[in-house]
């Protein structure tokens, strides 16, 4: 099967590693039609396998449910079960019709237990119909890139126009994870939740197991059907750096998530190459009052590397020899060029540290009466 490596590029010094663990051999996809490893920050893709052949997903597709009920919606809004969402087939938290709850209890619903029927009532509560709802979840998957999927249920129930790909399933569950509220509910191992008409609780257990085996893992989502097989979106952190599994139609997903984000562990760290507020020197300054203006870097920049990749970095400083008078603080001058082997990684604007004014003759007359009068 067709297999992707991207390796870029970036470097420090190696004696930093000298005590890291051998490196793992590339990660075994033999077991997933689709797979892909990506860190989350950047979204480099550090490994992958048939990463854009369109596949079905199962119930990962709650992963866009969720994170559209929690950007459209408002976790304390009561949602009545309908008899629609009440008589979904498949995995189940057994609503019954007219039964109430809030928003955020069928979330839990969604992403621990997969139920069916809270993905039904989600969608009707926030797109009024599951078919718009459905609408907004193919805008939605466009707006960010997921380019090659298509949602025909807010379940992930079998459809042949219900698809998506590995590499797109990473890049929603990387948004996904950006957001708080997401991220607390695909991390909570066991949560109650109210059972109108009974006397106890719902009490909901995550399926995704590596929230107990897998030493940082964070999340997300879990899936299967007959047609799509066993699915599964695994998260884990690990000293600053997260990353992202995607595995479809995997039989041993969770053994293999592990394997490949033992993988990702192992061979890559973040590494901070660019500070911000780091002076990098002057510019000229033509007709100012001050003959130079420093310069410093706008923001931080950090990247996964190997080890391999620690002694390549390249930073090409872009600046004018001069720039003309007035320079306010915080105006673009230039910009440093991460990159190696010719790959740019990425453009920081350098900016100046201060400003520097026009050296006018208001400003002579303004700088002596200023000084006659007040010094």
């Amino acid at each position: 099967m067709k297999k992707c490596f991207l390796l870029c590029c970036v470097g420090i010094f190696c004696s930093l590693f000298a005590f890291a663990p051998a490196a793992l051999a590339a990660p075994d996809f033999s077991g997933a039609e689709g797979a892909m490893l990506m860190e989350v920050d950047t979204q480099r893709v550090l490994a992958c396998e048939n990463p854009d052949e369109q596949l079905p997903m199962a119930s990962t597709t709650k992963i866009m449910t969720a994170i559209l009920a929690i950007e459209k919606g408002d976790l304390s809004d009561t949602v009545t079960v309908s008899e629609n969402a009440a008589g979904v087939e498949g995995s189940s938290i057994w609503l019954s019709e007219g039964e109430h709850l809030t928003l955020e209890d069928l979330l839990y619903g969604l992403m621990l237990s997969s139920g069916n029927d809270a993905a039904v009532a989600i969608a009707e509560h926030i797109g009024g119909s599951v078919e718009e709802f459905v609408a907004d979840m193919n805008a939605k998957a466009q707006e960010l890139g997921a380019l090659n999927t298509h949602f025909v249920t807010p379940n992930g129930l079998h459809d042949s126009e219900h698809y998506t790909t590995a590499r797109d399933l990473a890049l929603i569950t990387v948004y996904a994870m950006k957001n708080d509220t997401f991220r607390t509910i695909v991390s909570t191992e066991y949560k109650e939740i109210p059972w109108e008409g009974h006397e106890y609780s719902r009490v909901l257990r995550n399926k995704n197991r590596n929230l107990w085996q897998y030493d940082g893992a964070t999340g997300v989502k879990t899936g299967y059907t007959t047609d799509a097989g066993r699915c599964y979106v695994g998260s884990a952190k690990r000293e600053g750096m997260e990353v992202v599994c995607v595995l479809l139609n995997d039989y041993d997903m969770f053994a293999d998530s592990r394997e490949i984000m033992d993988y990702a562990f192992t061979n890559y760290q973040n590494v901070h190459i660019v500070s911000k507020d780091d002076i990098i020197g002057r510019v000229t300054v033509e007709n100012g009052i001050g003959k130079s203006v420093r310069v410093k870097t706008s923001k931080d920049f950090v990247y996964p590397c190997s080890a391999d990749e620690q002694t390549a970095i390249q930073k090409e400083i872009v600046l004018p020899k001069t720039v003309q008078a007035p320079v306010k603080s915080g105006e673009a001058l230039g910009k440093m060029n991460v990159s190696i082997d010719g790959v740019l990684l990425a453009s920081i604007p350098l900016i100046a540290d201060d400003s520097v004014a026009e050296n006018t003759y208001t400003y002579n007359l303004n700088r002596v009466l200023s000084e006659y009068l007040f010094g």
